[in-house]
């Protein structure tokens, strides 16, 4: 051991773990060296303001500290970022006690649900436990080394409380590969005890040594891989479902390449949209209860699924509905817990590699060409069916398909696109073009309502410098806007730009169509079936938000169209959000009336609990038989 390798610096906890986040490096799909962390987004209180509040003060100018509104908020801004950066790049959040770090453990069920790394640093008591019950302490009776932070043990990747400084020695390395680690990646959770942040430890020099993280490259076992190729090489009608975990190999060109070689069809999910280019012959679009019926019609009748990087959960698979009873499924994922899912065939793999491989042993192989063409007859009859949408009247309304048929004309190929919940993910999943790759974030693992505020502004800062020229785009309704909109004043403040298309169809109209749909009458979903004198949608009672000027009170520049406006006004009001939106390097918002009973339809089964007096409701009972068309 040399003299180096001995030397020791003197630091507070806090500090320690500041200086190892500055140490870390991350390399991008391109080969660009990058830091592994972007920033930190920080609400400060008494459980995080003097230790780590005190060491991000320090190093304020290498390493960006955003302040939130919101925990939740802020901490779905970094789900944003991580999306935005292909995982390449992580951002953290950090909390005092009590409430604030509570209000972090949604956001961390969404990076969770999605496999996205965050790094969530909620304050907590006291390790010495000398002032016990300190404010916002929860007390458990039986057991004093609870707190609230436990609550992120269900929806934490790695969870840790720290307890003693050197114990960062330890966790910090384990902190790095779950953060990179494409087959395990998703939200650390380190609860940091207040007195703990400020106590002093000589740490090893050694631990802040420059390091560079690569993601890994896992070749697939050669058995698996060569009775996948059998598989593929008897099939008639191949489909190839494309996941998230496409994207973040950054195996879009072997895809691609892959399909064009032996002539399979391909279907992305929700997490994989935008993988494909548009127009493709073999792209049949997105894949289950949101998707299109061109790539459900192909699955339906498919005899191998190839699930490329996807865990294949409900919406994807229209509640394993959408693939015939009998068709083989392929599965190649990073995680063996994903590639085993459903009794298929798994290959343990990086996506790049695996395609790349499997291409080489299905060498002289195509599907007959006639699968090839359908897939394509399938797509252009899908498209016909969008225009026709895009194209209609707006009787009074936008509909859902408008709105987002004038921001995909309008968007680059610089630009991203974002959605979340409601009715805005069937749109994009099953009616947008791709502009670029990877050029949408479609959160729909959690489908968490507000992050379509939150996100943005994370995607906005990840993609500030790699499209200088692009504008992050999200697309909402009115209740996710109701529910989390804090974070517009956030990256107005900062100076954080993105355009905020608010659909405002008086309630939680997506959630009403389903509850209608299966024969419930409409109750609490849609503004006039809610209590109050305020639900009446005419009178001196009613009582309705007026989006404009609220969004205007946080400091964000807005575009107010009246209801009635047609797609040429909302064209030519996007078209100023846009400008408004760079010009002021803040946020935009664009509000628009939209008609709450107006989808686009997949034609695809989603299985959802109905009560046995509504079993004979003649909706549910299509249902059951692969009828129902659900959007929402």
């Amino acid at each position: 051991m040399t003299e180096d390798d001995r030397a020791t610096v003197r630091l507070t906890t806090a500090q320690a773990l500041v200086r190892w986040m500055m140490a870390q490096r991350s390399e991008l799909l391109d080969g660009t060296e990058v830091p592994l962390f972007g920033g930190v987004f920080a609400i400060f209180g008494h459980g995080n303001v003097l230790g780590l509040g005190t060491a991000l003060a320090e190093v304020r100018e290498q390493l960006p500290t955003w302040r939130g509104q919101t925990e939740q908020g802020m901490a779905l801004a970094a789900v944003g970022f991580a999306r935005a950066t292909d995982r390449r790049q992580v951002m953290a959040a950090t909390s005092s006690i009590g409430p604030g770090a509570l209000n972090m453990v949604t956001a961390a069920g969404v990076a969770h649900a999605n496999r996205l790394p965050v790094l969530l640093l909620p304050g907590d008591t006291f390790a010495g436990r000398a002032p016990d019950p300190v404010l916002q302490q929860v007390e458990h009776f039986g057991d004093p080394t609870t707190s609230v932070n436990d609550a992120f043990r269900a929806v934490a990747r790695y969870f840790d409380r720290i307890t003693r400084p050197e114990q960062l020695l330890a966790t910090l390395p384990q902190v790095a590969r779950v953060l990179t680690d494409p087959a395990d990646t998703g939200p650390v959770v380190l609860a940091l005890p207040q007195d703990v942040q400020v106590e002093e430890f000589d740490f090893p020099a050694r631990m802040f040594h420059t390091r560079l993280h690569r993601v890994p490259r896992q070749r697939p076992d050669v058995q698996d891989l060569t009775e996948a190729a059998g598989i593929l090489r008897r099939a008639q009608r191949p489909l190839l479902v494309a996941g998230g975990g496409v994207r973040y190999s950054g195996a879009a060109a072997g895809l691609l390449e892959f399909a064009g070689n032996h002539g399979i069809p391909v279907a992305e999910t929700s997490a994989g949209r935008t993988l494909m280019p548009e127009p493709h012959p073999l792209n049949a679009g997105g894949l289950g209860t949101i998707g299109s019926a061109s790539a459900n019609a192909l699955a339906a009748d498919a005899d191998v699924v190839l699930a490329v990087g996807t865990r294949l959960q409900d919406f994807t698979t229209s509640s394993w509905s959408v693939f015939a009873a009998d068709a083989s499924i392929v599965s190649v994922n990073a995680a063996r817990f994903d590639a085993v899912k459903h009794a298929a065939h798994a290959v343990v793999g990086d996506a790049r590699v695996t395609l790349a491989e499997l291409d080489s042993a299905l060498t002289g192989w195509q599907a007959p060409p006639a699968w090839a063409e359908r897939a394509g007859a399938e797509r252009a009859a899908w498209d016909a069916h969008i225009d026709t949408l895009r194209a209609g009247s707006s009787d009074g309304l936008l509909s859902y398909a408008q709105v987002i048929g004038v921001v995909n004309e309008a968007s680059t190929e610089q630009d991203y696109v974002l959605g979340s919940s409601g009715g805005i993910p069937g749109e994009l999943n099953g009616g947008w073009r791709a502009t670029a790759v990877a050029s949408m974030d479609l959160e729909y693992g959690f489908s968490c309502m507000g992050y379509e505020i939150a996100g943005p502004w994370g995607a906005s800062i990840a993609r500030a410098a790699s499209h200088p020229g692009g504008i992050v785009t999200a697309l909402l309704g009115d209740g996710s806007y109701l529910m989390l909109n804090s974070e517009l004043f956030s990256a107005a403040f900062a100076g954080h730009r993105f355009v905020a298309v608010l659909c405002d169809n008086d309630g939680y109209a997506v959630i009403h169509r389903l509850q209608t749909a299966q024969g419930a009458a409409g109750f609490n979903n849609l503004l006039i079936d809610c209590a109050g004198p305020g639900a009446k949608p005419d009178g001196a009672e009613s009582v309705r938000v007026d989006f404009a000027a609220h969004a205007a009170s946080l400091g964000c520049a807005v575009v107010d169209l009246p209801a009635g406006s047609d797609v040429a006004e909302l064209r030519a009001g996007y078209a100023r959000a846009r400008e408004l939106a760079v010009a002021g390097n803040r946020p935009a918002v664009l509000v628009c009336r939209t008609d709450p009973s107006a989808w686009t339809e997949s034609g695809a089964w989603w299985e959802v609990g109905v009560p046995s007096s509504l079993s004979g409701f003649p909706a549910y009972q299509q249902g059951k038989a692969g009828q129902l068309r659900w959007s929402g």
